[in-house]
């Protein structure tokens, strides 16, 4: 008896075994499409997109962080930190106690700029491989390390050979065939901003990585691997109107602040050893305001997660769409991102793969929870405090 029953405990961890085995061995292929509005698929009319969506999980809106740029959010879905924590706190922006400023792809050269785990660094410190063909800040040393393959960032690459070497990494030998996947596109919001969300130059460019998503997807299919594809994009896109533009030279000076405009809004940093007075240049700015921006409350910024760290700049004019911030004059471009969060501003989640559901529609979930879901289909572990509990998007998984 005792045989018998120790046959069948060795049984079970053997199955039990195979069966861990089974669900740790997916392949994950993460696409970011920049600018990709989450309504686009329908306006646009993106029907590869539309039949990844249909046969597996889609979001009916993905809500970026605050602000809705490029690199805080590209930075947030692979790290799973606000931007506050991970240090990327705009496109550009300044740093009061280094008296340095950042701007994008500065980590190249300095890494002190990023905190985090990006997941590439998960993956590889947990003995699985990773690449990556553009994102933001993928060639840093974050940790000290970059992803086993990677290409270092150049707005003259190929979208085709993106996608051809994204198979080829699928197709290498076991040993070096890396489990994450990571690349980059950012046509439809060049287009976006050139010409505006609703310019057929932007549904053209929609067109243009709908096939190359669908080519994509169609040379997964024929390989023998759990893959799955998470398609998604950092922000949305809102008509920008220029005759309604606001010039920095229409708001009061104050020689003691230095200024970044981002477009919808303005930061303001004091100078290093200066006499600046906070509230009262705050005061000055309010009463210039007249409807055409906000100066935001301390109470607001922490709403936004985005209180004074050295990096948020001490003021802070936040303006609505279709108005920006121009540094002289009318601004020469027809859309833009940045605001605070509207439906606009709102972005694509798609997954499809046989760690997902079929057939899904999600509400609005969170890009936070990107990270450790992702972590959870390679099978991995997360090794540091995230700001993230993967709540909206658990729901998506099989198991």
């Amino acid at each position: 008896m005792k045989w018998l029953i120790h046959l069948l405990l060795l049984t079970f961890l053997a199955f039990s075994s195979l069966t861990i085995s089974a669900k740790t061995d997916n392949t994950v292929v993460l696409i970011s499409l920049d600018g990709f509005r989450w309504d686009y698929i329908e306006k646009h009319s993106a029907p590869n997109l539309a039949k990844m969506a249909g046969s597996g999980v889609r979001a009916k809106k993905m809500r970026p962080v605050y602000p809705t740029k490029t690199f805080p959010n590209h930075l947030s879905i692979i790290t799973g930190l606000l931007p506050i924590n991970h240090g990327i706190v705009d496109n550009r922006f300044c740093d009061s106690d280094r008296n340095d400023c950042y701007s994008m792809g500065k980590g190249l050269k300095d890494s002190t700029w990023l905190k985090g785990i990006p997941l590439w660094n998960l993956a590889s410190m947990q003995g699985l491989k990773s690449a990556t063909y553009f994102w933001p800040e993928s060639d840093a040393r974050f940790n000290g390390m970059t992803p086993d393959y990677f290409y270092h960032y150049s707005k003259h690459s190929d979208y085709q050979q993106r996608i051809d070497q994204v198979i080829q990494w699928l197709e290498l030998p076991k040993a070096q065939r890396p489990r994450l996947i990571v690349s980059y596109f950012s046509l439809v919001d060049s287009m976006g901003h050139e010409y505006g969300p609703d310019a057929t130059q932007t549904r053209d460019a929609v067109h243009q990585l709908d096939e190359l998503m669908g080519q994509l997807q169609s040379r997964i299919a024929q390989l023998s691997l759990n893959i799955n594809l998470v398609i998604v994009s950092d922000h949305g896109m809102s008509a920008v109107e220029p005759q309604q533009s606001i010039a920095l030279s229409s708001l009061p000076k104050d020689e003691n602040f230095m200024v970044k405009n981002t477009g919808p809004r303005v930061l303001f940093y004091a100078n290093k050893d200066s006499k600046a007075d906070i509230p009262a240049y705050k005061e000055r700015l309010m009463n210039a305001a007249k409807g055409r921006y906000i100066v935001l409350t301390d109470a607001q910024r922490k709403g936004y997660h985005y209180q004074n760290n050295g990096r948020t700049g001490d003021i802070i004019l936040q303006t609505t769409a279709p108005r920006v911030f121009s540094n002289k004059g009318k601004v020469d471009y027809l859309g833009t991102h940045g605001y605070a969060y509207t439906d606009d501003m709102a972005a694509t989640f798609i997954a499809n793969g046989p760690a997902f559901k079929q057939g899904l529609l999600l509400d609005e979930v969170n890009n936070l929870d990107i990270y450790p879901l992702i972590a959870k289909v390679l099978g991995i572990k997360i090794l540091n405090k995230i700001d993230s509990d993967g709540t909206t998007l658990w729901p998506a998984l099989v198991e």
